[in-house]
């Protein structure tokens, strides 16, 4: 086969808005994806599905594979004509090794790229309200590798001359080795009364940012139990975070939001006041398993009074498979359109259609009113593509009172095949702090694929529910719901979990 090719991309600090747009791209078109422990595995879901996954990363000291080992994974894969993306936190040029890489691409002749990304020496002080450099505290800042500050004497930092620079100095690595890099730097004339900031997991929902002294942060980093991945950051400029913290001025910082339905525009909200989102569907849209409800009834479109459509799914798999049979959408003159909920009506609306009807209210007595009551249902007709399994008193209901409805299969929810092991980690640690389920299936589903401790692992997570329906599957596994809106949309829920968290919840 011909060679491929690999990107040796920069994944950024953490908060995955600071992935680049050169980077997405390069996952979106990789054949193979090897990454590391420290990046937000959100970055993952951008990966094409059908793409390998490799875990080169290491935690807690325990490396998952050597250097040589991937090494020897990128050029093997590059050989089989793979597009290889190589995904490193931060930078892959700032002690990410990625020159390593790039030489050893190079010389088994492997095309190559590297994508720059944003390392945490900047990303980490930025997001902690610290400028590295600012004109009247420092014009110029130095990165150090904290790892080099030991007692061999082949290291490449000049501590006398690191002691005696005027500008800002950021440590990576660091924690591990505070006392040794305190005392060099001490040793060498630096005063012990220069501010120093600490700055875990900057850009995360995790963020935790402590401010001290060059001659107290060793005992304070121990006093607190920091552990890495921190950045240090030393020197005056520190002394601006008590104006400049932003970050974690926003009402839902810290807050890491568990959503169980695939990322939608609604969402964004949540991430512009500071929430960390973690997504993990538990559902996935496929077509049905065959389309002979769906096109038996678009074969007898016309003779329908009502095309009654209940959410945006419904809306795409029916235009789809409605212009998939030749149709035109002028064949659907005269009918009538029903959405419900305000955002399947502006789904209808792309297709160029005016929405007939759109229900206050999302219940079947709701609905049946909206129809006009008793009297003007009998006789009509109407088609309702929708979900494979949904909920019939609507249906039912209608056909009591004299009306002939159509329930056809227009698509199914079905469960991924997703493993939840990042997710339980996440849950047990308590790093996940709301919960967010958009229907009954979403929640059950998320109970399979986490196993039988996926009620002990909600207990003291806050639980929000698209609406009372869902509520009362959540609430058959004895657990509490804190949140429901008062309209089972997306947008809703986002009012309230903000409305809920802004009460001091």
């Amino acid at each position: 086969m011909g060679k491929g090719k690999v990107y040796l991309v920069g994944a950024g600090p953490g908060d995955v808005g600071l992935l680049t747009v050169k980077g997405l791209r390069c996952l979106q078109k990789a054949d193979v994806v090897v990454y590391d422990f420290h990046l937000n595995a959100q970055i993952l879901n951008y990966i094409n599905g059908s793409a390998e996954f490799i875990y080169a990363g290491k935690r807690g000291g325990h490396h998952e594979m050597t250097q040589d080992q991937i090494n020897n994974v990128l050029v093997q894969k590059a050989r089989e004509g793979k597009i290889v993306c190589r995904l490193k936190g931060g930078d892959p040029f700032v002690f990410g090794r990625g020159g390593e890489e790039a030489e050893i691409l190079s010389e088994a002749g492997i095309e190559f790229e590297i994508v720059p990304g944003i390392s945490s020496a900047i990303a980490a002080p930025a997001y902690a309200g610290i400028p590295l450099t600012h004109r009247e505290y420092s014009s110029s800042f130095v990165v150090v590798p904290g790892n080099e500050a030991s007692t061999k004497k082949d290291t490449n930092i000049n501590w006398e001359e690191l002691a005696n620079f005027n500008g800002t100095i950021v440590f990576l690595m660091a924690v591990k080795n505070i006392e040794l890099v305190t005392k060099r730097l001490l040793e060498n004339g630096k005063s012990p009364d220069t501010p120093v900031a600490v700055v875990r997991w900057g850009t995360r929902a995790d963020q935790t940012t402590m401010v001290s002294t060059l001659g107290s942060v060793a005992a304070d980093i121990k006093d607190k139990e920091i552990k890495p991945p921190a950045v240090v950051v030393i020197g005056e400029v520190v002394k601006l975070r008590s104006k400049l913290r932003w970050f974690e001025e926003k009402p839902l910082f810290g807050h890491r939001i568990l959503i169980t339905r695939q990322y939608s525009p609604a969402i964004e909200r949540l991430e512009e006041l500071g929430a960390e989102i973690m997504e993990f569907p538990t559902i996935k849209i496929v077509p049905p398993e065959n389309w002979s409800e769906l096109d038996k009834a678009i074969e007898k479109i016309n003779t329908y009074h009502w095309i009654v459509l209940t959410s945006k799914n419904g809306v795409y798999w029916f235009f789809k498979r409605y212009f998939e049979l030749g149709h035109d959408i002028r064949d659907l003159q005269g009918l009538r359109f029903c959405a419900v909920g305000t955002k399947t009506a502006e789904e209808i609306n792309k297709y160029g259609i005016k929405v007939d009807l759109v229900p206050e209210e999302f219940r079947a007595e709701g609905l049946i009113e909206a129809f006009g009551g008793k009297e003007k249902i009998r006789g009509l007709r109407l088609l309702i593509p929708r979900a494979e399994v949904a909920r019939e008193v609507f249906p039912e209901k209608m056909r009591a009172l004299g009306a002939t409805v159509d329930v056809v299969t227009a698509y199914r929810a079905v469960k991924p095949s997703g493993h939840a092991k990042r997710l339980k980690r996440f849950l047990s640690e308590g790093k996940i702090t709301i919960a967010t389920f958009t229907s009954g299936a979403t929640f059950n589903n998320f109970c399979e694929m986490v196993g039988d401790d996926a009620r002990e692992l909600l207990k003291e997570v806050t639980i929000a529910a698209i609406g009372p329906v869902t509520r009362k599957s959540i609430e058959k596994k004895g657990l509490k719901v804190h949140i429901v809106p008062e309209r089972a949309t997306m947008e809703d829920m986002v009012d309230a979990i903000v409305e809920y968290f802004s009460k001091g919840k």
